[in-house]
């Protein structure tokens, strides 16, 4: 991950609006990692990640800007929920579980990584492997061997050399074919081996990590059974590479490089942060949250974690929090838990311009999702600008009569507005659809004005 802070503003640009101050912090955050990677051994230990917190009504951008650096990055990233954990002693998961999974996602790209690096290799035994079962290999002749047997020996001439030459032969012309794609309709047949494991649901709080140890158990012991599969070449290439893959790549330093990367350049993003503040009368589910707090202070803080790949260290993951604070304030988090977080980061609310640049400048906005998605029906839809001006003005309106949800507003809308096309539009093929103000107005206006519909698009 090599790329500026300016690039990487510059690529959340394309699918966010707005939030600069967000992206150019997490833009130097995730810089900072690559600098430290650079930095000499003795000062590197000192360097621990800037954590952030972002703070923001609901829907602005805050997830959709952890999801796209997740896709920037390359780095180990996951992105968890706060409330599914509890304090350790009650129903629920415990948040140590959240190292085990960036662990997890870090095998995951080392193991890519790794079957890009052996996939060649895998390509050619992969290759033998079919070559064998669409031609039997011949007996080994040992030229060496002074004893003879007619088996051995060719019909015609006689010598066992020529017949070993002459199934070489055809060998590689199976194999070329193979190649070409000539054989890719033939049928081999090869074993398989699986493994029938019970799934282990113990229910019993905080015991996640039991729950995958004994499942882990279960896979060890549990009897393999072999069962014959058919399938055409072109099928049993892809399955007999990734085989091969995996017998290729070695385990242990497979999993001791994810421990690296997860350690050394890990984020973890924790949404809705602000939802295990406790309130001041600390009943039912209150009670678990202000452990929750103390939980995952020590992990943000940096502390070990063992996994069922070693031990981790999170000292230098990096943690994004994230929250609306409608209820509660950042400062009535721990204090503990306030310090790990230095940068904090304030995301403003969306007005109609904001709605209007989301419909039309991200690549993946959703006029263009909506045009690519009729175009499949041969319906061409087109957006004109007092349209788009329109469906602003109303996401806008309906957020400050209702409850705000931001940009997620434009998703219930635009479906409310295009419901009926979208059920006509295969019986009505080469057609032209224009949404202009005025299509716009006669679909969302009733809705829009009367506060008791417009539950109908929340």
């Amino acid at each position: 991950m090599e790329l500026t802070p300016r690039e990487i503003t510059a690529e959340l640009d394309k699918h966010i609006v707005g939030q600069h101050n967000a992206k150019r912090s997490v833009a130097v955050a995730v810089r900072n990692r690559w600098r430290r990677q650079r930095v000499e051994e003795p000062m590197r230990k000192e360097i621990s990640p800037k954590n952030i917190m972002m703070i923001g009504p609901t829907g602005v951008g805050k997830t959709e800007i952890a999801r796209r650096l997740a896709t920037l990055t390359g780095a180990p990233f996951i992105k968890v929920e706060a409330t599914k954990y509890t304090e350790v002693g009650y129903y629920g998961r415990d948040v140590e579980s959240m190292i085990r999974e960036l662990v997890e996602n870090a095998l995951g790209i080392i193991r890519s990584s790794e079957r890009e690096r052996v996939r060649q290799e895998a390509v050619q035994r992969a290759e033998d492997r079919l070559v064998d079962m669409l031609l039997s290999p011949s007996k080994e002749v040992d030229l060496r061997d002074n004893e003879t047997s007619t088996d051995d020996y060719d019909a015609v001439s006689g010598d066992r050399t020529v017949a070993f030459l002459k199934h070489q032969r055809n060998r590689e012309k199976i194999r070329e074919m193979l190649r070409e794609g000539l054989m890719d309709g033939r049928t081999v047949t090869f074993t398989t081996a699986t493994k029938a494991v019970p799934m282990v649901m113990t229910n019993l709080p905080g015991m996640d990590s039991m729950e995958k140890d004994l499942q882990e158990t279960l896979e060890m012991i549990a009897p393999v059974s072999k069962t014959k599969r058919m399938m055409t070449v072109k099928e049993a290439r892809d399955y007999i590479i990734e085989q091969e893959c995996d017998m290729l790549i070695n385990k242990e330093k497979t999993q001791a490089a994810a421990i690296e990367l997860a350690e050394n350049l890990g984020i973890i993003f924790i949404d809705e942060i602000d939802k295990i503040v406790a309130s001041e009368k600390q009943h039912g589910a209150d009670v678990s949250r202000q452990g929750v707090q103390r939980d995952l202070l020590p992990i943000v803080e940096g502390t070990t974690v063992q996994t069922k790949y070693g031990y981790v260290k999170t000292d230098h993951v990096l943690f994004i929090a994230a929250g609306a604070f409608h209820r509660s304030k950042p400062s009535e988090l721990m204090p503990e838990l306030q310090g790990r977080f230095p940068i904090r980061v304030e995301l403003t609310g969306l007005n109609k311009e904001d709605f209007v640049r989301i419909l039309t400048e991200p690549d993946g906005s959703l006029t263009k999702q909506y045009q690519a998605l009729m175009q499949t029906e041969d319906v061409e839809l087109v957006f004109e600008d007092d349209g788009i001006d329109m469906l602003a003005e109303y996401a806008f309106k309906v957020n400050q009569q209702t409850q705000n949800i931001g940009a997620r507003r434009l998703y219930t809308i635009m479906e409310h507005l295009l419901e009926e096309l979208s059920f006509n539009a295969p019986d009505n093929p080469k057609s032209k659809v224009v949404i202009d103000a005025e299509y716009v107005r006669s679909r969302i206006e009733d809705v829009s004005k009367d506060e008791d519909l417009s539950k109908f698009i929340l």
